[in-house]
């Protein structure tokens, strides 16, 4: 088994290289695509959550024969490297250092940022990027459509302690389902993450034809060009500027 592998599709524009620790997640969120990936429903893929059998030393294996590059390895597309199991059993504050020590740059992608802050001196050793996905600017949403993840206030948090001990901080603005709260997160990060990355919604249909994505995409525009955070619109949005 070799842990590091090329992500296809929508997940590219993320990242090049990416790394699933866990198998299944505990946050519930009710957007989430990857139980359907693993033919789960969202509550089954939150059961039994586990570190991947011998992760860390077929990860181990792999880092120490593959040459480092700039290309950074995204910890998860598939489950949260910080889902709660995570503090019991530290396998992404064990994969960070394997990475780490063989020179391969890695970054962070959660919504446990109260958990994911116990590593902030490692990930600003090895020059790891930290990211938090944040949909929402009211926690009373949040726990409608991410029951078990973090709250608001617990990431934006992470964020701002991050930024301040001199950590790349970045932003995933994705899926989007309510507007005015999308760009109230804009509002507020704008002059205060190193990026902020914006996507849509592509798996509920009822939403997504819901929203008027060209206004969507002018208003996110406008606010970003104020700020002082460097921006990335994901294809799938962006496409709206020609429409």
């Amino acid at each position: 088994m070799k842990p590091i592998y090329e992500p296809r599709g929508r997940a590219r524009e993320y990242s090049p290289l990416a790394l699933n620790l866990y198998t299944g997640c505990e946050h519930k969120c009710k957007y989430c695509y990857a139980p359907a990936i693993s033919r789960k429903t969202i509550e089954q893929a939150a059961i039994n959550v586990q570190p991947r059998k011998d992760i860390l030393k077929y990860l181990e294996k792999q880092a120490a024969t593959l040459i480092p590059t700039n290309k950074r390895i995204l910890l998860s597309f598939m489950n949260d490297p910080y889902s709660p199991i995570e503090k019991k059993e530290k396998i992404t504050m064990q994969a960070l250092e394997i990475l780490g020590k063989y020179g391969h740059k890695s970054t962070i992608l959660t919504k446990n940022g109260k958990l994911a802050s116990r590593d902030f001196d490692l990930m600003k050793k090895y020059d790891v990027h930290y990211g938090v996905t944040l949909c929402w600017s009211k926690d009373k949403n949040r726990k409608e459509w991410e029951p078990k993840a973090g709250t608001v206030k617990e990431r934006l948090d992470s964020l701002y302690l991050a930024k301040s001990m001199g950590i790349y901080t970045w932003v995933s603005l994705e899926p989007v389902i309510v507007t005015k709260e999308a760009l109230d997160v804009i509002k507020l990060l704008k002059d205060k993450v190193n990026m902020i990355k914006i996507g849509k919604i592509n798996h509920n249909k009822q939403i997504e034809n819901s929203i008027d994505w060209k206004l969507f995409l002018n208003d996110s525009i406008k606010i970003l060009k104020t700020g002082k955070s460097k921006y990335y619109i994901k294809k799938d949005l962006l496409k709206y500027n020609k429409k």
